[in-house]
Order: structure tokens, then sequence, then C-alpha cells
């Protein structure tokens, strides 16, 4: 007996068909039960949900359906890399309206799968129902020996990048604008806003030494803000060490301030990690330090060509603002 077309139980075998058999050994059951079931650990769990909403947080006419299931796949992933831990695997909770065809469900959970499976671990299980709109929500666990809050920097600490930022910004605004991505920098950005990537190699290199460590998903000003307040520090950064020639390139055609696009860009998805100053962490490049908390500078300041301080606005993408 085989479910109807577009059925409710003929979607979830479309997905277990699409999804099932990922890389990742720590699910014992999967897809298809009432719920997933994952290999005991011992070390502390981490857990994390993110949502994506069309119309707010993406647009179709920027992204394919396959684009779609690797960004919210990678968005929930990256707050795992920001806690220095390994996926043990993920949910995803999928709200269809009518629009959706079996073919664009397919796409979805591609891209999905392609996300998962880069980053060695596989979707476990998850929910549909209908809506209105399209809403993509990812749930990821994952173990981390030493978890990094936001909030263990300390004077003194230096401030390290993994990951460019900026460019997804570009790569938004190249697409937002209708302009045909010709050039390796072109091409490069919206690539990067596209098919982001969830950093937790990264992650995992910096468990030795990281005291704090954040995300960029609403930008490298408004989310190092975040770790500085929590931290009770003013990270002062210095703009030559995160401002890349891909940046500088594409933020020329596009008629833009390159600093701008690095501070405020936003859906990056690089780690940020508050570390001592002499710390080894393969994979990042040291963009500042953090000082004593100055309240005529806030959460974040640059150093400008004369070697005095600028405050930096820590403005980003605020759903509420």
């Amino acid at each position: 007996m085989t479910a109807a077309r577009g059925s409710e139980l003929a979607r979830i075998e479309l997905l277990s068909a699409v999804l099932g058999g990922g890389a990742s050994a720590d699910v014992l059951v999967g897809i298809g039960d009432d719920c997933a079931v994952l290999r005991p650990v011992t070390e502390p769990l981490v857990w994390t949900l993110d949502a994506a909403v069309e119309g707010v947080h993406f647009r179709r006419d920027l992204l394919s359906l396959e684009d779609l299931g690797w960004r919210a796949t990678m968005a929930a992933a990256s707050d795992l890399a920001a806690m220095g831990a390994r996926p043990l695997g993920l949910l995803a909770g999928l709200c269809l309206p009518r629009w959706v065809s079996d073919d664009d469900l397919t796409a979805l959970a591609r891209g999905q799968r392609a996300a998962a499976d880069a980053i060695g671990t596989s979707i476990a299980g998850g929910n549909l129902a209908r809506a209105g709109e399209l809403t993509v929500t990812t749930t990821a666990i994952g173990t981390a020996e030493r978890p990094f809050p936001r909030g263990g920097a300390r004077a003194g600490d230096a401030i390290f990048l993994a990951g460019p930022v900026g460019l997804a910004g570009a790569g938004f605004r190249l697409l937002d604008r209708g302009l045909l991505a010709t050039s390796a920098a072109a091409i490069a950005a919206v690539a990067a806003f596209r098919r982001p990537i969830a950093r937790i190699e990264a992650g995992l290199a910096a468990r030795v030494y990281a005291t704090a460590a954040i995300d960029v998903s609403d930008g490298l000003a408004c989310d190092l803000a975040h770790l500085a307040r929590a931290s009770g520090v003013t990270a002062v950064l210095d703009p030559t060490t995160f401002v890349d020639p891909t940046l500088v390139e594409v933020a020329a055609e596009l008629g833009v301030h390159p600093l701008d696009l690095a501070l405020y860009g936003g859906e990056d998805y690089a780690v940020i990690v508050a570390a001592p100053p002499r710390a080894y962490l393969p994979g990042y490049v040291r963009i500042g330090g953090c000082e004593p908390a100055n309240a005529e500078l806030g959460e974040v300041a640059l150093v400008d060509a004369r070697g005095g301080l600028t405050p930096v606005a820590p403005r980003g993408f605020d759903h509420f603002g």
C-alpha cells in the first residue's frame, strides 16, 4: 500500500529517502519514528534552534530552494561552532505553503542533506505542517568538552576571527540590485551569501584556549558588541586585519566602503574568539584585543590610521529594532 502523492505520509517518505543514511554515527533511530534517538555521550550537551522565515530571513527570488535548505542548516550549526561543539544530529521543522510541490520539497531537502554531510552529521527527524509562508526551523544538537559562552572574555585577551566577514552582505547586495556576478570577487560574494559554512572545525580548534566566542550572523559590529557587553570589556579592532582584497574588490563594484560591509554585512557565519594573545589557533586571524570597559568608546572601537580609537555603532540585524 503506497501513500497518496503529496500526502503527509508520502512527504515523510520522500524526506526519509533524501535525508536518511546521513554521515552521523551518533543517530541510532532517525526519520520515521516518533522521536530521534542519539547515542549516549559523556560530554556536556549543547543545542540550539534557528528559524528561517520567508520574507524575514530569506527571499525566494534570490535563492533556490536547495540554497535555502543549505543556509537554514548551516545557520543553526554555526551556533554549535561558536560553542566549540561537535554536531550529534539535526532536527528540521518544515512549514509548507500549498505551492510547495514534491519536487520543491526534494530540492529543499537536498540542500539540507548536503549541508549536514558537509559538517559530518545528519538530519535525524523533524516535523511537517501546512502554513501560509515557507519556514524552516532547525534544531542542532552537539557535544562540547568545554563549551565557551559569550561572557568569558577578559581585558588583555586577543580577539581572533575564523572566516571572512562582509562577503555575504556584498553577495546579497549584488543579487538585490540584479547585478551580474562576473568577476571572481563577485562570484565569491554570491557564493558566501547563498552557501555559507558553519565553521565547526574552527570552533573545535579553539577549545583549548577560548575564553569566549560568538558567530557572526547579524554583523561583526553587532555580534562582537554582544560578546563585549556580556564580558564587561571593550573590543578594539584593527580594520586592516579583517578587510581582505576580495571584499575591497567587490565593494568597489557596488560603490560602497568595504569596512561598512565587513562591520555590518551579516550572515557570514564566521567565528569570533577571545583568547590569550599567545594562543595557538590554526585557521584564525588576530583582529584586535579586549580592553577594560570604556563608557566613552562603548563595546566596540576601531584603531584609526593615526593610532586613535573611534567608537563603532553596534548596529546590525534586529528582528524587533
